[in-house]
Order: structure tokens, then sequence, then C-alpha cells
């Protein structure tokens, strides 16, 4: 047989290629006669950058920035100068996984860092810009990136605003004599919610970085202002556009303040990396990520995936650390399989995951017919 073993990231454990590695092992393991090709996929989430630029050819490039905390750190890019296109992760540098875990709260980080860093690499020549955004740790809708890129923004006395926090006050929003910085900037977004209203940023994905349900009021209120301030000024209306609210509305601050086309980042990975025919070639599909859940089912890479595989009637396996809810799950998937609790502790995947992720594929691939 010839099998796709295509896993997305195990989010704090493995990476999509270190997933990879060990499911196409435990195949083998299983299965030693079957063709086994591996292809780590990414929905525009942390790992994004580093997959797209070996598909693309791109070189790694360093730039020394600052992280969403404003600390000194060096960030990873890739070059492909033939085409002059530059592949960048915001995660490398303003992601939540840069910093102490519990140190900061959301309110004292910005993208700033991000900012620096893309005025860079524009200076540097490129003129083609593809950036993945998820697993930011902020909430700041570009705010920082914004005033990087010369952006000023001043209250209701005449006074410059520095923190996103005090945007509540916001009276006047000036941009620079030049925002734009590439001729195409390309925005990859791992998810498709709005920036503002319940299935916002804010209240979605801010829990995750350390906002308090007694935060979302002032948060929203804040990055609201923003909003409504740029639709009455500057005639920019980028709040309710799908993806907005991507990495604490990253995604609305780099199509408002920087010119970038938002675009669903799974689909960008499927494009560059031809996968659709790749998967119309396999007779199965195994892939997997940390949680197969709700948000699997909603339009993340490994869901989407699935969607293929059915399209073109080639079964797919779904592995992961839990699968909350196997009856939804089955919609997509030939079958599911969860580390925890069936095959092993959740202590024992957290701990040694390449490790049992292996013997799990090992397991369903010797009961595969």
């Amino acid at each position: 047989m010839k099998v796709l073993v295509c896993p997305d990231k195990f989010k704090g454990t493995l990476t999509a290629a270190e997933a990879a590695s060990a499911m196409a092992a435990g195949w083998k393991q299983a299965r030693p006669s079957d063709q086994v090709e591996q292809l780590p996929i990414s929905d525009g989430g942390d790992g994004f950058g580093e997959l797209i630029s070996q598909l693309l050819g791109a070189t790694p490039q360093t730039s020394k920035v600052i992280d969403a905390a404003h600390r000194p750190c060096e960030a990873s890019w890739w070059l492909h100068s033939a085409t002059r296109t530059a592949v960048v992760e915001s995660a490398r540098v303003i992601g939540l996984a840069q910093l102490p875990r519990g140190k900061y709260h959301p309110f004292e980080l910005d993208t700033e860092g991000l900012g620096l860093l893309l005025k860079e690499i524009a200076q540097s020549g490129a003129k083609r810009c593809l950036i993945g955004i998820g697993g930011s740790a902020t909430n700041d809708a570009g705010f920082g990136m914004a005033r990087a890129l010369g952006w000023q923004f001043f209250n209701t006395h005449s006074e410059k605003i520095d923190r996103w926090p005090e945007l509540h006050a916001l009276a006047e929003v000036r941009p620079p004599e030049k925002s734009r910085l590439f001729d195409e900037l390309i925005v990859a977004v791992d998810v498709q919610n709005p920036l503002l209203g319940e299935q916002g940023c804010t209240r979605i994905y801010g829990p995750q970085k350390g906002l308090r349900p007694t935060d979302f009021e002032f948060a929203e209120r804040c990055l609201e202002r923003l909003s409504d301030l740029l639709v009455k000024e500057l005639h920019r209306d980028c709040a309710s556009e799908p993806g907005a609210g991507a990495a604490g509305g990253l995604g609305f601050g780099l199509s408002s303040f920087a010119g970038g086309k938002l675009a669903p980042g799974f689909a960008l990975f499927a494009q560059h990396s031809k996968l659709p025919e790749r998967i119309s070639g396999a007779n199965l599909v195994v892939t997997g990520e940390g949680a197969l859940d709700g948000s699997t089912l909603m339009g993340k890479g490994v869901g989407e995936l699935a969607s293929i595989c059915q399209e073109k009637h080639v079964p797919c396996i779904g592995l992961a650390g839990i699968v909350p809810q196997p009856e939804q799950a089955a919609r997509l998937f030939t079958q599911t399989h969860a580390l925890a609790p069936d095959f092993t502790s959740a202590e024992n995947a957290l701990a040694r995951p390449a490790e049992f992720l292996q013997g799990l594929t090992a397991k369903v691939a010797s009961s595969w017919s």
C-alpha cells in the first residue's frame, strides 16, 4: 500500500515533522512492505514558516528584534532570493511559547517586534511576503506592529498612545507616509474568526493567553474603538473579515495597517505542497494532531485534509492525544484513535509523546486491512 502520513503538530509536545516521523516509524514497524511518504502539514500556526520555506526552497535568515514582552530576541525567517519572497512565522517573534508561562498578562504584550521584523525584511529588498500568524501571545489587533511601521495614535487630549489598553480613549489615527511594505503581503490564518464579538479574538482565544472573563469587556472596548476610528477616518473596514480575529486580531492589523490579504493557511499549504495530487496517489492517509476536537471539524488543517480525502474517496485515519467527540469525528475520518485514555495515560503521552504515538500507529497499522 501507498500510505501518506501527514499530521499537524501535537501542540506542546511534538512538531508536525516529529509527529510524522513517529507515525511513519510505527506504520513501517507493523507493515514493513508498505510505501510510506511523510508530509507534515500546517494551517498557518506554529511550524508554518519552516514547512513552507522547505517547499519553496527558501534559506534561513536571522534578525535581532524584540518579543511580545519587549525582551531582546533573535527571530528566524526565510528568504527565496530568486523571487525575493520572504517567509515569516509570527510565533517566532511574538509567540506564546517564547514567554515564561503565566509571567505576563496580555495587557503587557504587543506585536511591535513583528513590525520591526517586517520593516527590516522589506528594507533588505524582499518584494513579497508570506506570513503565518498562529500561536501569538498577543491580543492587540496589530497595534504594536502598526506603531513600529510608523502609524501614530492619539487620545482625546492629543497625547500619543503607546500601549494598546489605552485605545479606549483613541481619538485620532495618523498613517505613515508609506504603510505598504511589500508588493504582496499574504497572511496565512489558521482560524476564520472576526475581530470582535462573541466569536472574536478576545473571548475565544484570549483565555489561552491569560485574559480573564473580567478583562473581556475592557479589551473588546479598546479593539472596537480602534476598528471604529479606522472606518471613520480612513475608511478601512476589516473587522468582520474572516480571519481578522486570528492571532489576537493580528489578521485585522496586517490587513488594516500593512495591506495584507488574508488567506486560509491550510489552503496555502495545500497549494504549495500539491497536497490534493499526493492524496489522489495514496491508498491511505494517516493524519493527526494533539486533539481531534470541535476546531478540527470547523476548518482546522487536519479536518480540511480529511475533507479532501472524502472527496477523493481515499480512507483517512486520524490519530490524536485525545478524541473528545468520537461520534462527530466519525463524520470526517474513516477511523480515529486516541493516545489517552485507551492506549496509555495522559501523563505517559505528555512525557514520551513520540514513543507512544509510534506505538499507537503500529497498533492501528497491524489491524488495518
